[in-house]
């Protein structure tokens, strides 16, 4: 390990501060490290060339930074920043022993299943993301119902109504999937969530597919006409009648440092209060 890229949270003033003693411990090693700021929305990717990348954030800044390593395969150390922390789960008192230890190799470094769009408009390709979170296709506005079409592996799964629908992966499935009644899948499950918002049925319930196959969903004509497509929450990209939203994961996997099966139960108990017993 000769050189690390700081990813600096620009919204959280300590970060930065802790982004420079970081810079300067890793010197102290014979170690370089450059800082890039973010700001929550960025389209430069500047990862190339870099042994490991460490997040100063949230689970935001954690997404940003698996969207652009993991095709590089550099892993991530998530120093947790934001109210949660499933995903950016290295805590900022525990930084210098947890660095040490995956400088030394022995840090546990887990793959996560990372999932890919590609929007296709009349037979050409207008759009292609990937997402360590999910995918949502939802109305531009709220309480706007629309009508799509899915089909997983050439199987039609029906054609649905709702105010949109989640795709997400494993490690996704504690975000926007769960609030929208989703349920919470192990972050080491190779699995994608399908799930609808606010259904307009009451038969219409989450689905747990394999991430062997293919979703395909199609967007049908409705009495709302602005209908967008967001990936890991980042900008949304406006969908047309009839366009095909295809889904896959993706080759590669995200490397997270120090994102154990522990933490991840952890934070369940400790930050959605998932613990089988009423609080009074």
């Amino acid at each position: 390990m000769n050189k690390c890229l700081i990813i600096v949270n620009t919204y959280k003033d300590e970060s930065k501060n802790m982004g420079t003693q970081i810079q300067a411990w890793l010197a102290q090693r014979k170690i370089a490290a450059d800082i890039f700021l973010y700001n929550g929305f960025s389209e430069q990717y500047p990862f190339p060339g870099y042994d490991f990348v460490i997040t100063l954030g949230g689970d935001g800044t954690v997404l940003f930074a698996s969207r652009g390593c993991a095709p590089l395969q550099i892993p991530v150390f998530p120093i947790n920043f934001g109210q949660f922390g499933f995903i950016a789960s290295v805590q900022k008192n525990e930084w210098p022993q947890e660095l040490e230890r995956f400088l030394a190799g022995k840090s546990l470094i887990s793959k996560r299943t990372m999932v890919q769009a590609e929007l296709v408009r009349g037979g050409t390709k207008r759009f292609s993301a990937t997402g360590l979170n999910d995918i949502v296709i939802s109305a531009k506005t709220a309480a706007r119902t629309i009508f799509f079409d899915v089909v997983y592996d050439n199987v039609p799964l029906g054609q649905l109504k709702a105010d949109g629908i989640i795709v997400s992966t494993a490690t996704g499935s504690t975000a926007y999937s769960a609030s929208a009644g989703g349920p919470i899948i192990d972050p080491n499950l190779d699995a994608l969530v399908l799930t609808q918002m606010n259904a307009f049925s009451l038969s219409s319930r989450p689905v747990v597919l394999s991430t062997d196959g293919e979703l395909l969903i199609k967007i049908l004509p409705s009495r709302t006409a602005d209908v967008i497509i967001t990936v890991d929450g980042q900008i949304p990209v406006d969908l047309h009648v009839d366009d095909c939203i295809k889904i896959c994961r993706t080759k590669e996997k995200a490397l997270l440092v120090g994102c154990s099966q522990e933490k991840f139960y952890n934070a369940l108990r400790s930050k959605l209060n998932w613990s089988g017993v009423p609080h009074a």
